[in-house]
């Protein structure tokens, strides 16, 4: 059965799911989030997820929303140079392991290595600290909705109630 694209239901190991992207702040807060189908790759959705991210400022500085991250912190799936090409044209700081396959590429034709600070990289578990709290609600973790939008609402006020809590 084919599902429509915009539902974001597709085929992974484990059957039919969808995958949640997101970013978070240093406190473990969602920024923003993007569903797609269990089979899409996390690189897809690396540029989407970071360009909805809107960070006020404090009342009473004058100014736009502030969009781009002073850091990046990703795991290996975002270790692609369309990705780390694309923060480093914005000018973002960006941490993000290389893959066993550019290290060794990188072995037979030397260059210039990866930025990588193992101590900055430890803080990385904020992501998957932010996950497990959208996680707790049981219609997030099993996702129950047909459509999309409603499954998304569910994590956007789930998101909420994590922001008014911390």
């Amino acid at each position: 059965m084919q599902h429509p694209e915009d539902e974001a239901i597709g085929k992974s190991r484990g059957g039919l799911s969808t995958k949640l992207h997101l970013s978070c702040d240093g406190k473990g807060r969602p920024l923003s989030i993007s569903l797609t189908p269990g089979q899409r790759h996390e690189s897809t959705q690396f540029e989407t997820v970071l360009d909805s991210v809107r960070v006020p400022k404090p009342p009473g500085e004058p100014g736009r929303p502030r969009k781009l991250p002073e850091m990046v912190l990703a795991d290996r799936g975002y270790s692609f140079p369309a990705c780390r090409l694309y923060l480093r044209n914005k000018g973002v700081l960006h941490i993000i392991p290389e893959r066993k396959d550019q290290k060794r590429r990188r072995a037979e034709h030397p260059g210039r290595k990866p930025n990588f600070d193992r101590e900055l990289y430890a803080d990385r578990n904020v992501v998957e600290r932010c996950v497990n709290k959208l996680k707790r609600w049981r219609a997030i973790a099993t996702r129950y909705d047909k459509r999309a939008v409603n499954y998304r609402a569910a994590i956007m006020v789930a998101s909420l109630v994590i922001w008014l809590t911390s």
